[in-house]
């Protein structure tokens, strides 16, 4: 017989017996075969007789209705099945020939059982601990209902643990469940370095099935560690770039240690501005400066700090030199300055109807006519910050005289009753505007409105003939006019009743 034999918990069992004999089994042999199991008092108790092909299963023994004893059809063995086994199967079983003429013969084979365990689990501490904290729990590992008893291994980073007086502790402690199953619950203690702060703990359960021996690990976990500073960092979270005027300012304070013990302090010029972060809204050149970052670990009373130097770069208003207005000669030379206080390199353009006519801090105008009227812009901008800029304006009037630069027409055919003139003079200061008849007679009605260069001036005459009207404009520089030539046209009709009664006649 084998020494052992192996089967689950509830599985059916199988153990051999052989043996060599001049004896058969049967009606004429004469071989006896007795299966017995060992109590626990060591007493073999008789479960199964065979003689002449009778065989008897005890009564009142646990496997009186649970066992069977079968030939197997090779010479020499027979195989005792149990089913259903339990826990309680684990014993010696003994297998016993008698042969009349070859003697007795007995083998002994011992039923182990087997019970996979449950997945293992882990669970760790949740609060923090302090590397000056004396040897703390970690966590619990527990795996329950395995047969025979599992095994519990505790790892760090894949590396197996090991009881060290005053740094690693692991209690395993051991419960028979009322089925019979074990169960084992293990505890890690450890002295936390600041290295552990991102290690991984885990366990291994290690337990025996028929033939081998299998392992299962826990989920991993991680625990906080609290550890005391050895250097604090300042930085300015937003803006990312250089900083200007209006910006809001987000500094941060940090360290390389841990711990709720740590207590921050974000100041300027000993006034408190926050702890691990402060925001500036709307900053101004003023609250440029050194910041300091302070932290103090409660528990070691450790004092660190550092700081960080804020500019905030400015860029003041546009002065134009000269200021508002400038008066300009006719065909004389003009110049113009142009900038703004900044902490940064600037770039100045002009722009005149939102056309860029000059670069630089300076405008010069040389030979000027009154296509330089009109105004300027001056932008100031920082290239180094987009978006930085500032505007100034100037009003440049070109003193001289009137010019007159636009009509309708010189002469034009019409056969309305009303005709509607317009005449634009430039010249400064702004000229006066008149519209008077071929004889001399002034008309009335003229509108007059300053333009940006000048003046212009709208006048609705009455046609009735042929007639010429001038636009005559003045100041204090001269005068200028122009000639308006109207010629009324006669309308053909059908029907007198259409004609207009005194300019037209009709044919």
């Amino acid at each position: 017989m084998k020494d052992k034999g192996e089967a689950f918990l509830g599985d059916a069992a199988q153990i051999s017996c052989m043996f060599t004999s001049d004896d058969g089994i049967g009606s004429s042999g004469a071989i006896i075969i007795e299966w017995f199991y060992v109590e626990s008092s060591g007493y073999s108790q008789k479960i199964y007789h065979l003689e002449s092909l009778h065989h008897t299963v005890e009564k009142n023994t646990p496997y009186t209705d649970r066992l069977t004893v079968n030939n197997t059809g090779t010479p020499g063995e027979v195989v005792l099945t149990i089913r259903d086994v339990q826990l309680s199967d684990e014993v010696e079983f003994i297998c016993h020939v008698k042969s009349l003429t070859d003697g007795t013969g007995e083998g002994r084979t011992q039923l182990r059982v087997f019970k996979t365990p449950e997945f293992p689990t882990i669970e760790g501490v949740k609060k923090g601990i302090s590397v000056s904290d004396p040897p703390s729990k970690i966590g619990t590992c527990e795996v329950k209902n395995g047969y025979p008893k599992p095994s519990i291994t505790w790892y760090r980073d894949n590396m197996p643990l090991r009881n060290i007086p005053d740094v690693v502790d692991i209690v395993h402690s051991v419960t028979t469940e009322s089925s019979g199953l074990f169960s084992v619950n293990s505890v890690l203690t450890m002295k936390v370095k600041k290295e552990d702060k991102n290690a991984a703990f885990y366990c291994e359960a290690k337990y025996l099935v028929p033939g081998t021996a299998k392992m299962t690990e826990t989920e991993h976990i991680n625990i906080t560690v609290y550890y005391p500073p050895t250097a604090v960092h300042m930085s300015v979270d937003s803006p990312k770039g250089k900083i200007r005027e209006g910006d809001t300012v987000e500094l941060h304070c940090s360290c390389d240690g841990n711990g709720p013990s740590q207590e921050f302090t974000i100041k300027k010029d000993s006034q408190k501005l926050g702890e691990t972060t402060a925001v500036l809204e709307k900053v101004t050149r003023l609250n440029s400066g050194v910041y300091e970052c302070n932290v103090m670990d409660l528990d070691t009373f450790e004092d660190l700090s550092t700081n960080i130097t804020v500019f905030v770069n400015y860029l003041d208003e546009a002065v134009i030199e000269p200021k508002g207005t400038a008066l300009v000669d006719h065909k004389k030379e003009f110049t113009a300055s142009c900038n703004a206080l900044s902490s940064l390199h600037t770039d100045t353009t002009w722009l005149k109807n939102g056309k860029e006519v000059s670069k630089g801090h300076h405008l010069s105008l040389k030979d000027v006519t009154y296509d330089h009227a009109g105004m300027y812009i001056c932008v100031v901008t920082v290239p180094e910050i987009p978006g930085m800029q500032t505007n100034g304006s100037l009003q440049v009037n070109v003193q001289g005289p009137p010019e007159i630069i636009e009509k309708d027409f010189n002469e034009k055919e019409t056969a309305e009753k009303d005709v509607e003139l317009s005449c634009h003079v430039r010249g400064y200061p702004s000229p006066k505007i008149t519209w008077t008849t071929s004889d001399g007679k002034v008309i009335g009605s003229a509108s007059q409105t300053k333009t940006e260069v000048g003046a212009k001036s709208v006048v609705k005459v009455k046609v009735t003939s042929d007639m010429t009207v001038f636009c005559n404009s003045s100041n204090d520089f001269g005068t200028d006019s122009v000639t308006y030539n109207i010629k009324a046209t006669i309308s053909e009709c059908l029907d007198h009743a259409c004609c207009p009664p005194t300019a037209f006649t009709c044919v």
